[in-house]
């Protein structure tokens, strides 16, 4: 996404004034029946037809300013099923500006659903949003551009936000008591190609209403673009970690060559990997700082991200995987001295695949970025094989959105990563220090753990291994000397009687 996330985030966050009684729910039509069996069938039905996107809302509402859109505000005591003892809230976001295709939101009861109808009475309206929108809020082309869920999470009778779905099939969670920061997507099409990417849009929903003791909610969504159709069925139990069972099934028009499940987006900027090209008070900027991956061969690899100076698509080649997410490991307010984006308390993003996924790669994008405002990092899992036009194919995963994942291998985890010129700046080489948190084994003698540590390009020294009284565990530092490579790949590792003691190290350093 290009828009401005942070302040986009902070308008979607941004508290209702007071107002009057809950408004009831305007439906539209008469109820019809639903299941996901008639939702897998619909999408089936679909893509063997012409693309058709939805409609568009009127000019004067694609035409707001940022400042127009953030004066319309939802009034969260206006919230769906704020007036019932239900278990969960639904917040609804209008359409216009970034949003200029509404989408059908549908309530389901029972085995029927009705869809709702745009009330632009459920809305708080600030004194520059134009009057002459209001005058013509019946317009039958409005609808909302997506939805908000709320639960009780922290105390009875306080509902707060946990989960965000808008925007073309993008969709956002947070753990309990965390900041937004890294989004999903239900697919992504042709990421980093030539040709351009395709945006797959969630066009249309249906949301279980819950019972008055329920955990979870449940919410269906039906995706369209001009390559191909799904059903989607999302469980979602708030909590920290937010949890996400997601079920997609896909119906593609055409052959679809490059697919990504599970597609993870995020923005790094800078930390101590490539602190010296951002003159910034901050000691890092970042929604994500790493991508873990449980391989089918069930070694754990830590990659800290990177901002290149040019496109960079990494493939870690792989079969049947066991986990792969985007981590946010600093914890401390210290480790960004950001006292407003909150960088750490961002949510990581954990999947696990509910079913044996054969081979593929998970594909790392990584787009340069000279602003904090965009998204510049793509993660996502790319079946080796096409998916071809005309067939069903079928992809279960679960999302964590919290911390680190808890069924992971236990190894000693990376800490943090250093790349840069160490006392004498005329060297010809950089030093990089690799810290790991502490494992029983280090408490040993550190010269019986074996370095392995390597490049396809340049050199790389023996490295040192040494206690880290700051972190408590231990430091990897080694020389690499790149020589005339744009280009290297570095990999570190520690391993002792042939068990390995810490995640697998993978850095791409670039010229």
């Amino acid at each position: 996404m290009t828009v401005s996330r942070r302040s986009f985030l902070t308008m979607m966050g941004a508290a209702a004034l007071a107002s009057p009684a809950n408004a009831m729910p305007v439906f539209k039509g008469e109820a019809q029946p639903f299941s996901v069996d008639w939702l897998k069938a619909e999408a089936k039905r679909l893509s063997g037809e012409e693309f058709q996107p939805m409609p568009e809302v009127p000019e004067a509402w694609k035409n707001l300013s940022y400042d127009q859109y953030k004066a319309l505000v939802f009034d969260t005591q206006k919230a769906l099923w704020a007036d019932s003892d239900r278990a969960f809230q639904m917040d609804f976001f209008h359409p216009g500006l970034y949003f200029p295709r509404p989408i059908e939101i549908n309530i389901v009861e029972g085995d029927s659903a009705r869809t709702l109808g745009f009330d632009l009475s459920l809305f708080k309206r600030h004194e520059q949003f134009p009057l002459e929108l209001v005058e013509g809020a019946g317009d039958p082309a409005l609808g909302y551009s997506g939805l908000r869920l709320r639960h009780e999470l922290r105390k009875p009778g306080r509902f707060e936000e946990f989960m965000v779905f808008q925007g073309a099939s993008y969709f956002r969670a947070i753990g309990t008591g965390q900041s937004y920061g890294l989004s999903a997507r239900g697919l992504a099409l042709n990421t980093g190609d030539e040709q351009g990417e395709e945006f797959p849009e969630f066009t249309r929903f249906w949301v279980e209403a819950p019972t008055a003791d329920a955990t979870t909610v449940t919410v269906h969504a039906l995706l369209d673009s001009p390559s191909t159709t799904g059903a989607y069925s999302f469980r979602i139990t708030p909590g920290k970690p937010a949890k996400v069972a997601v079920e997609a099934t896909l119906y593609p028009r055409t052959d679809l060559e490059h697919v990504g499940i599970a597609p993870l987006t995020s923005m790094f900027l800078f930390d101590q990997t490539n602190r010296a090209r951002f003159d910034d008070f901050r000691e890092a900027v970042h929604d994500s700082e790493g991508l873990l991956i449980w391989n089918g061969a069930g070694e754990m690899l830590w990659r800290p991200l990177a901002n290149p100076s040019s496109l960079q698509v990494s493939s870690f080649v792989d079969e049947s995987p066991r986990g792969f997410g985007l981590m946010q490991r600093a914890r401390e307010p210290e480790d960004f001295a950001d006292l407003e984006a909150l960088y750490h308390n961002r949510p990581s993003l954990w999947i696990t695949p509910s079913q044996d996924w054969g081979n593929g790669a998970v594909t790392l994008v990584e787009i340069p970025s000279d602003k904090e405002i965009y998204d510049n990092i793509v993660a996502y899992w790319r079946p080796r094989a096409p998916l071809a036009a005309g067939t069903e194919h079928s992809f279960n995963y679960a999302m964590s959105w919290g911390g680190e994942p808890e069924d992971k291998r236990p190894v000693s985890r990376v800490l943090n990563s250093r790349i840069g010129k160490g006392y004498d700046k005329d060297t010809p080489y950089v030093i990089v220090a690799v810290d790991f948190d502490d494992h029983e084994l280090f408490a040993e003698d550190l010269e019986a753990i074996t370095k392995f540590v390597s490049t396809n390009r340049g050199t790389v020294s023996e490295g040192i291994l040494q206690k880290n009284p700051g972190t408590g565990g231990v430091r990897l530092a080694f020389k690499f000397e790149p020589g005339e490579a744009e280009l290297a790949e570095l990999r570190v590792q520690l391993v002792k009687d042939g068990k390995s003691l810490s995640e697998v190290w993978l850095y791409r350093w670039t010229a």
